[in-house]
């Protein structure tokens, strides 16, 4: 099992990779996709908003590669769709402010949105009046109005892409879990098995700091984890509102939600997410979760995690999460402070938890944007969370790109719908 490039992780951003590097490659068959799981997206790419975010959420200097990635993203998965015959819909975000606080922050937004590159078309600011006018169920003291925003499914994209990758002649391993990486390029599985590749590409997901750490990478962060829960709304609330409506966070510098109205691709309305740290990337139950707690306090001894649980806010703020966990009134009633017609009572099937796994430096500081790091023969892209389903065909251009320009493929494929090389000259 010799390959030239080897992409561990089949979420959507590394079936996005292989995708591209299949597709590129003279010799196919030399690329294999690694994946845990018997088969691809099982996590976080089909645990998601199924959003394709417009860029004005982004800080164009501390989310640089982030708003570059969403904003380009945008019009490359609506393409895809549209190549692929999938549901797209441009249904646009209405993101509103409950108090004046919350005004100041649409402001940055709007300049955030242009510096970005949305048309002044594509975002307006509006007034209670006006957000009445639009959605009359809604309550707040000022939005924006987006319509550069969809909604998808990236789990079915990302098996678009597997389709295209084995259509391709690439390789795909699936129900393989990447173990101890020898510095030769040796991946030993959990199940027995020596995969051995000139290039290791890392886009593991939420495992993809600990596999970074097992090629001797980004030694100097760690992760958190917080896992994101939904409440179904019921029928009678299918047509409260046409859009998606978000709220401005209470604190941005924290990975924290708060909980959004999110109006689905399907149709299906729902209430979430919230942001409950948990110990690991899969701990979606109780059990799980206490299986990972052990290992993840002795990990967060030795790195700067502690500091992040000497922080009083981020405790007050990671149990107001909690509470909003155990009690499904505490979740919905943080919706009805800008969406006042629901009830807590009326909601009675949970939605699907998708995880997202946030970087820590050695400073106890969460790290804002992506990171790709290059180390000998592999690359590893860790921190990638949301917006990082919006973005991923664009990154995965940019990585693509790297490995083509080390000529260790030999190039002459040509049958993605893009040039890899082409897309990360825009990132």
């Amino acid at each position: 099992m010799e390959y030239k490039v080897a992409v561990i992780g089949g979420g959507v951003l590394g079936t996005s990779i292989a995708y591209f590097l299949a597709g590129e490659a003279r010799n196919p068959a030399s690329i294999a996709l690694i994946e845990q799981e018997s088969d691809i997206a099982r996590h976080t790419s089909s645990r998601n908003t199924g959003k394709v975010h417009a860029p004005f959420l982004y800080d164009p200097v501390k989310k640089k590669l982030f708003a570059k990635a969403a904003s380009l993203g945008f019009e490359m998965w609506q393409a895809f769709a549209r190549a692929k015959g999938l549901p797209f819909k441009q249904d646009g975000v209405l993101e509103v402010a409950t108090d004046d606080r919350g005004i100041d922050r649409l402001q940055k937004y709007m300049a955030w949105g242009e510096a970005n590159g949305l048309a002044k078309s594509e975002l307006q600011l509006l007034d209670k009046r006006q957000v009445a006018e639009i959605e009359p169920a809604v309550r707040c003291e000022s939005a924006i109005l987006c319509t550069r925003d969809g909604s998808v499914d990236y789990g079915a994209f990302s098996q678009a892409l597997l389709q295209d990758i084995r259509s391709f002649g690439g390789t795909v391993l699936l129900g393989h879990r990447a173990g101890r990486i020898a510095l030769d390029g040796t991946i030993a599985t959990a199940q027995g098995r020596r995969i051995k590749a000139q290039f290791i590409i890392n886009a593991a997901g939420g495992m993809a700091v600990d596999v970074a750490h097992a090629m001797g990478v980004a030694k100097e962060y760690t992760d958190l984890h917080f896992r994101g829960e939904y409440w179904q709304a019921p029928e009678q609330y299918r047509d409260l509102t046409k859009l998606s409506i978000y709220s401005v966070p209470r604190h941005p510098e924290y990975p924290f939600l708060d909980p959004h109205w999110i109006v689905r691709a399907d149709g299906r309305r729902e209430v979430g997410p919230n942001a409950v740290p948990v110990f690991g990337p899969y701990a979606y139950g109780h059990g799980r979760n206490l299986a990972d707690m052990i290992p993840k306090i002795l990990e967060s001894s030795r790195t700067g995690v502690r500091r992040v649980f000497l922080d009083r806010q981020f405790i007050s703020l990671a149990s107001t999460e909690l509470k909003s966990s155990l009690s499904k009134t505490a979740m919905i009633n943080r919706v009805r402070e800008f969406l006042p017609a629901i009830r807590p009572s009326a909601f009675t099937i949970r939605g699907t938890a998708g995880i997202r796994s946030s970087v820590i430096d050695s400073h106890g500081r969460f790290v804002p944007d992506t990171l790709i790091l290059e180390h000998g023969s592999s690359i590893n892209v860790i921190n990638y969370n949301s917006p990082g389903a919006t973005g991923a065909l664009p990154i995965a251009a940019k990585v693509s790109a790297q490995i083509l320009e080390k000529g260790l493929i030999e190039s002459g494929g040509k049958r993605t719908l893009w040039n890899p090389v082409d897309i990360a000259t825009r990132l």
